[in-house]
């Protein structure tokens, strides 16, 4: 193999505090089944520095990497006729789900099934062939790789329905797991391998606040805020919509404060107290209106069409803040508001300033931003900006 040029090493091996980062989402999961040990190494490969195991518990305790806690449309669990009688109703996040889900089973019995790929117009002929891994087999995964490609890897973990997983009661009515188990499980996993160290190659997400408060006063590994309340309207506002507008957390509390209250001045002074960056859905960076035009002369007014106007603010006060922004998600085959071109989307949100993106194919994300100006926030992701020192200024 030829050697790489010096640009080329140098984009690939700088620290990940500098450059801003591609992040795959879920995997490699516009290629491979999501949340696989071979979706991972099919981003790594792809270019990817981070890896993002979104994490549910088993009936026994267990972190595995599932993007809900139902793992009917990700499984091929409804083809195995042992488990037809698991399949219940149960409230997530206050609306009732028919499903099979992960809290009614062993580690060893979620052995036995295979992953599949939820999204009809993606390869399905992996479906299958792959195991659903722990959170262990992640770490192991993305340890591997780095020794082998010469680079750092780093695990974007997402804590999935704290309060759920807090809540779930057992056959004689006590509770399943309880409060902050599943944080204090992650927090035991990461510290063994990482170290309690905000310079770790991790960041932990959550859409929930406690949970991340909790987190904050336990861990000086990288929380981040994720924010999503539901769409966004014609002229570019943030839709509320029940139950999606509020944490879930918030609900149960009776804080009436909204995803879009985190988004303001006081909002992000709030998320700042405990966290060290946001993760918004993406139209909420880059406001976007629909006026009826066909831009892209197709002969049909999409999404895609929608006029883009630019930054909405959010990320530039994040930043005077002391907090990173990292948004999602980019695909190669559902190009988002405003943009008919992935690729050129991706670059757009880049040279906005953005930390990191969240996408389901990688490659397509180091063509973005190696096709970027953008060379990094001065944001560190450790060091002199972290929410420790912001919170004693």
């Amino acid at each position: 193999m030829p050697a790489l040029a010096d640009a080329d090493f140098k984009r690939h091996h700088q620290p990940r505090t500098q450059a801003p980062l591609v992040i795959g989402h879920r995997g490699a999961s516009g290629y491979l089944p999501e949340h696989t040990l071979e979706g991972y190494a099919k981003a790594i490969e792809l270019g990817a520095d981070f890896i993002e195991p979104d994490l549910v518990l088993t009936k026994d305790g267990k972190m595995i990497a599932r993007h809900e806690p139902m793992i009917g449309a990700t499984t091929d669990v409804a083809s195995h006729p042992e488990f037809a009688d698991r399949k219940s109703k149960r409230l997530l996040d206050g609306v009732e789900v028919e499903d099979w889900f992960a809290s009614d089973f062993t580690l060893a019995e979620i052995k036995t099934l295979r992953a599949v790929q939820p999204r009809a117009n993606r390869p399905q002929e992996f479906n299958g062939l792959y195991q659903i891994p722990t959170l262990d087999e992640v770490i192991a995964l993305a340890k591997s790789q780095s020794r082998l490609s010469g680079r750092t890897i780093g695990i974007y973990p997402e804590i999935k329905h704290s309060t759920y997983h807090a809540d779930l009661r057992n056959a004689s009515g006590r509770r399943q797991f309880g409060r902050h188990y599943f944080e204090n499980r992650l927090l035991a996993k990461l510290h063994a391998e990482y170290g309690n160290s905000e310079c770790a190659p991790v960041f932990i997400q959550s859409f929930e606040v406690g949970n991340l408060q909790y987190l904050s006063q336990k861990t000086d590994i990288n929380l981040v805020q994720l924010i999503d309340a539901d769409d966004v309207n014609a002229d570019g506002s943030i839709s509320l919509v029940p139950p999606y507008k509020q944490p879930y957390d918030f609900v149960k509390a009776g804080d009436t404060r909204t995803f879009a209250n985190l988004l303001t001045a006081d909002g992000l002074d709030f998320v700042a107290s405990y966290a060290d960056a946001i993760g918004p859905w993406k139209p909420y960076l880059v406001k976007t209106v629909a006026d009826n035009v066909d831009r892209n002369g197709d002969g049909a007014i999409t999404i895609n069409d929608r006029r883009v106007d630019g930054s909405t603010g959010v990320l530039e006060m994040a930043h005077a803040k002391g907090l990173k922004v990292h948004t999602w998600t980019f695909r190669n085959d559902a190009s988002g508001y405003g943009f008919a071109d992935p690729q050129a989307e991706m670059t757009y949100y880049y040279d906005l300033g953005l930390d990191g993106l969240f996408t389901d194919f990688a490659d397509t994300g180091v063509a973005a931003r190696d096709a970027s100006t953008n060379t990094g926030s001065n944001i560190e992701a450790c060091g002199r900006h972290s929410r420790h020192n912001r919170q004693h200024r």
